[in-house]
């Protein structure tokens, strides 16, 4: 596989176009604002979502799906979960059937509950089969760009793709391990973007060790079942598309999600935080569908539900605490 499209100009998509360029000679990179494409083109920089992170001089940089697909092997997407349908859609007359997608989206589509993978599938299939792979894990953007030690996982019900991308994407500083579970990769990278948002209250509100490391480990609870119910396997919640990227975005400042969460323990107000924001934080909008994915299946996910509280209906970070920590006595 020589060409490579990658549908999503912020941080992670810019990060992915800087360490999978020596892996392709013809890399494609869509950047939705038109002025930061051209922009890019002539710097080498996107200066907006990931200053500092050069691109390589093969790196296509271009606002136009046309340009940026014509002749893609991989399709790789990273754009924020709800954008997703309507991009897919917007894409279809430029995808055919031997194409492989590959989704970076770490979300759920609120109303509907599917996984990214699903969205992807359930688009493409007005047209043709697609064939369809995630990749999640312990990912920084900034620090993937600056070649630092990743790990990181790959996974889709067909058997032979897992396998291809690992191939294809690995190096030096990149490494890719495989998975036929995409349930639990992608519920573990959704549900962890929740937690974090509860971990950042934490911090901002000058709480120890103690809080994180039990928030960290019942967030692993609730991510557990809430994938097992779905299908998912235990083990891949406890690799690193579930512990790995939930310890990551938990404790990390490069955390967004965490920063919601901080921001919240100080006072400030749920609008004025999305406004102030450059960047998505997923953790917003899937609460919403975490709640709602714990009532369908039927389990526990108390501290999805505070977090949903929290943004929703202007619960105060104590109450969500208190209420956590005053739930009825049960075994582990």
């Amino acid at each position: 596989m020589r060409r490579l499209a990658i549908i999503g100009g912020g941080s992670w998509g810019t990060a992915l176009a800087v360490v999978l360029s020596p892996r392709f000679p013809d890399v494609r990179l869509w950047v939705f604002e038109e002025d930061l494409a051209l922009r890019m083109s002539r710097t080498r920089e996107n200066d907006v979502y990931l200053p500092g992170a050069q691109l390589p001089t093969h790196v296509i940089v271009t606002s136009d799906l046309a340009t940026a697909l014509d002749g893609a092997e991989i399709v790789l997407s990273v754009m924020p979960s709800h954008l997703a349908r309507a991009l897919y859609t917007r894409m279809l007359p430029f995808l055919n059937d031997s194409m492989v997608f590959v989704s970076a989206t770490k979300g759920l589509e609120n109303g509907t509950l599917l996984r990214i993978s699903e969205v992807i599938q359930q688009v493409l299939q007005t047209a043709f089969e697609p064939r369809v792979a995630v990749i999640s894990g312990p990912t920084f953007a900034r620090e993937v760009a600056c070649f630092e030690p990743t790990a990181l996982v790959v996974a889709s019900c067909d058997e032979t793709l897992p396998p291809a991308i690992q191939a294809a994407f690995s190096g030096p500083t990149f490494r890719l391990y495989t998975s036929t579970d995409p349930i639990g990769v992608e519920i573990g990278g959704s549900i962890k973007n929740v937690v974090a948002i509860g971990s950042g209250v934490l911090n901002g509100m000058g709480l120890g060790h103690n809080a994180t490391a039990a928030l960290i480990t019942r967030g692993l609870a609730e991510m557990n079942r809430l994938a097992l119910a779905m299908g998912g396997r235990p083990q891949t919640l406890a690799g690193l598309a579930g512990l790995g990227d939930l310890v990551l975005t938990c404790t990390g400042d490069l955390s967004r999600n965490r920063a919601v969460g901080a921001a919240l323990a100080h006072g400030r107000k749920f609008d004025e935080i999305v406004s102030s924001m450059k960047m998505v934080a997923e953790g917003i909008k899937t609460t919403n569908a975490a709640v709602d994915l714990a009532n369908r299946y039927q389990v526990e996910m108390p501290i999805s539900e505070q977090m949903y509280q929290m943004l929703h209906y202007n619960l105060s970070p104590r109450d969500a605490i208190q209420r956590l920590m005053e739930r009825s006595l049960k075994g582990e």
